[in-house]
């Protein structure tokens, strides 16, 4: 399975956006430069996650977007199937009716065994991300970074804020 950049970007802006001070915002232009991404290519994902109700679009000279719930509510799934959709990966093209030895669907008693791992395991990958909150990344981000990683962040957290 592979997911878009926009989903790892889309995480690490909501990561980002749940240490604002209430009723504070970050325009597009501001997270792409923090991330180094483009900023047309990450606001389309930004605009996704809006839609999905997972961010806020605040308008104004000190608009931008902000966390449109707590972090504690938003989870990693939320933000892989507002950018990414939630279709499963896999699709079953129902091989075992083609072809020299092929029967029709119909004579089958289960599931094609193929088939049906790969629909548990997302399930499982589905579960794992569902019980992941941004608040949960978020003090994963903090506690995993250096000293000077830190630093880094807070001196550009307090240039970029109003």
């Amino acid at each position: 399975m592979k997911l878009s950049e926009g989903v790892e970007w889309g995480a690490h802006c909501a990561v980002l956006l749940s240490v604002l001070p209430s009723g504070a915002a970050l325009p597009a232009g501001r997270l792409a430069e923090y991330h180094e991404a483009p900023v047309a290519y990450l606001a389309k994902h930004l605009q996704a996650l809006s839609r999905a109700g997972i961010l806020e679009a605040v308008p104004g000279p000190h608009g931008g977007y902000r966390l449109a719930r707590p972090a504690t509510g938003i989870t990693l799934l939320e933000i892989v199937e507002a950018i990414d959709g939630a279709r499963p990966p896999f699709r079953c093209t129902d091989l075992r009716s083609r072809g020299p030895a092929g029967v029709p669907a119909s004579q089958f008693r289960t599931m094609c065994g193929i088939h049906r791992a790969m629909v548990e395991a997302d399930e499982l990958w589905r579960e794992h991300l569902r019980t992941v909150t941004v608040a949960d990344l978020a003090v994963g981000a903090a506690s995993g970074s250096s000293p000077e990683a830190v630093e880094k962040f807070v001196n550009w957290f307090q240039e970029v804020l109003p």
